[in-house]
């Protein structure tokens, strides 16, 4: 993630007029994806908060959820370049960042030449991610932190926005692979999918089993993208507000100075430092969703659990226990103090 940087104060009248216009813009992107996506609000805000973050998501559930209906109605949404990835047991690397292959040249010569694989899009989509061997996964891992794809002795830096929308089965589910620690530390947030209730379950059968819904209209460009995540850089946080997210991310580790008997107990390794930006760039989209402009300690807890829940690792006995990380981050922010003395 990149390091902010530092502009010149803006008026009150200019910082709210541009809030305003983020949360119009929003609202209308919402309201054009609940066209076509039923319930879900938190799932699609998790993967709008990504976007504008400069981050990527990744959305656990079963089969037949919605997943990849969610990713491709945003790309949609969105006038960027879209790429869709199915990850199998034999998809090669070079299968996603592309190769060079011989070609004619004018004068007749062979030149090589290198052919860009479907990474090179605005909005990636790594469709079923964990069927792929890890040796195909970790291809991944130069683009999504640094956004830029190294092949051979060249570097080809990627078009802004970057985001890499994946989705995965359930690790118990056959024929899956489990993410390396690594590429999932990169994911900003994880997503769990749930099933739908009664009455979501009545629209989506009156949606899709009736008339077509027609096609989706695009709301938002790539500079009015860009800007809004220029703006959610600029959004102030208290230092008190900093001091509860880095606490929130320590007391994930067994040692840490405000670490639950859950932690100290079932943590074998707690989230990384990159779980505290994740977790402070997410805080300060929050409150822009909220109409605000400027982060709170609500808005941290709001986003913990979607920022930190990959990058607590288990120890054996929490695992054979059947503890979820999910538990072991609510007892934090239940028994963690909004400041420290």
């Amino acid at each position: 993630m990149t390091p902010e940087t530092t502009t010149a104060p803006k008026d009150a009248a200019a910082v709210r007029a541009e809030v305003e216009k983020f949360t119009k813009d929003i609202g209308a992107l919402r309201e054009e994806i609940a066209r076509s996506i039923v319930g879900n609000r938190e799932v699609v805000d998790g993967v709008l908060t990504c976007l504008l973050a400069g981050g990527h998501a990744l959305l656990e559930g079963v089969p037949g959820l919605g997943k990849t209906m969610l990713v491709r109605v945003l790309a949609e949404t969105l006038s960027l370049n879209f790429s869709r990835i199915q990850f199998t047991p034999d998809l090669m690397p070079a299968d996603i960042l592309g190769t060079t292959v011989i070609d004619e040249g004018q004068g007749g010569g062979k030149v090589f030449e290198f052919r860009k694989g479907p990474i090179f899009a605005n909005i990636v989509l790594a469709d079923e991610i964990n069927r792929a061997t890890p040796k195909t996964q970790s291809a991944l891992l130069e683009a999504m932190q640094e956004h830029r794809v190294s092949v051979g002795k060249k570097t080809w830096t990627l078009e802004e926005p970057f985001v890499v929308l994946a989705t995965q089965n359930p690790l118990e589910m056959e024929g899956t692979y489990p993410l390396p620690e690594a590429q999932l530390d990169r994911f900003l947030f994880k997503l769990h999918v749930p099933f739908p209730n009664r009455d979501e379950l009545h629209d989506i059968l009156d949606r899709t089993t009736g008339a077509g819904m027609g096609e989706r209209k695009a709301i938002l460009d790539r500079p009015t993208i860009l800007a809004m995540q220029t703006l959610v850089r600029q959004v102030p946080v208290a230092r008190h507000v900093q001091d509860y997210a880095i606490r929130v991310v320590q007391a994930t580790h067994a040692d840490g100075p405000d670490a639950p008997d859950l932690a100290k107990r079932f943590v074998r390794f707690g989230a990384s430092p990159r779980g505290a930006q994740s977790v402070l760039l997410a805080a300060k989209i929050a409150a822009l969703f909220a109409g605000r402009f400027a982060a709170s300690v609500d808005d941290v807890r709001k986003v913990a659990h979607a920022a930190l829940r990959h990058r607590v690792l288990l120890n054996f006995e929490g695992e054979a226990e059947g503890v979820k990380t999910d538990q072991v981050i609510d007892q934090i922010l239940k028994t963690l103090a909004e400041t420290k003395k």
